[in-house]
């Protein structure tokens, strides 16, 4: 018995199918707990395997060109690769801020200045190419590849502001998380109700969510005697990929966020609505 997502990714279909997947609860909640997995997984590769910060930075950058590849040779989405992809490039863009700081001496400011003009340039070129930031039309490589330069963007740009916030403001781990969390819910809701754009509402809450997660981290796995709760950093770390595995394996079997058919390219290029697959 064939299943309806295996239909959909049938020829002619599977041109038409992006590469990304439905924004589902499910995609946040990995997105969040992937941003602490990454973060900790650079600090464990540099300070614990002794790595340090420019030879990690290489490995982190070949594995990420490498599970690329494999991203853009793939003919439709798949749970697994995908978010191995938004793992590594939450490392890459860790890594890219703590460079910049670390390395060469540019302050969290100034490197958050930098992302944010880098991403307006790539959301610009992005529109002035595929007249589209929508995340339901990347079906073909060039949007894909407009796609993960952004992602590694705002993981950049979220690693620097948050980074920023935290030092200047010298808030909590709890007191940042919430506030975080707070101006999620803003952003939700002004998509909801105030008339907020679905794409920029998406792309806000993407930044967001990175010094959320690293908030969230922190928070569990600080000692207590700074604010945290004292779990540890490989504790928090194994729960969280543990947490990731799980949500990924399920989405792997049931396809609950697998992507829609992008109906209306299909009618751009065949002239007319799309039909059942044979």
């Amino acid at each position: 018995m064939t299943r309806p997502w295996q239909e959909e990714t049938s020829r002619p279909f599977r041109r038409f199918l992006s590469k990304v997947p439905e924004l589902t609860v499910f995609f946040w909640i990995i997105k969040i707990l992937a941003t602490t997995v990454g973060q900790t997984f650079a600090d464990f590769l540099g300070d614990t395997v002794g790595l340090g910060l420019t030879l990690t930075t290489v490995v982190v950058n070949v594995a990420l060109v490498v599970a690329l590849c494999f991203q853009f040779r793939a003919a439709r989405y798949i749970p697994g690769l995908y978010w191995l992809v938004v793992g590594l490039v939450s490392i890459v863009g860790t890594l890219i801020t703590d460079n910049l700081v670390d390395n060469i001496g540019i302050p969290l400011e100034g490197t958050a200045v930098v992302f944010a003009v880098a991403l307006a340039g790539t959301f610009t070129a992005w529109y002035a190419s595929e007249k589209s930031l929508s995340i339901h039309t990347i079906d073909t490589r060039r949007r894909e590849a407009f796609y993960w330069l952004a992602i590694l963007l705002t993981f950049a740009l979220g690693t620097a502001a948050g980074d920023s916030a935290a030092e200047n403001l010298g808030l909590g781990y709890a007191t940042a998380a919430i506030i975080l969390a707070a101006l999620l819910a803003v952003v939700a809701l002004a998509h909801r109700w105030l008339g907020l754009g679905a794409v920029l509402a998406f792309w806000i809450a993407y930044v967001l969510t990175r010094p959320l997660g690293a908030a969230v981290g922190d928070l569990l796995a600080q000692p207590r005697v700074v604010g945290g709760v004292g779990l540890g950093a490989v504790a928090t770390s194994l729960a969280f990929l543990g947490t990731i595995l799980a949500v990924v394996g399920y989405l792997t079997w049931t396809r609950r966020d697998a992507p829609a058919l992008n109906a209306q390219r299909y009618r751009e290029v065949f002239g007319r609505a799309p039909g059942p697959p044979r």
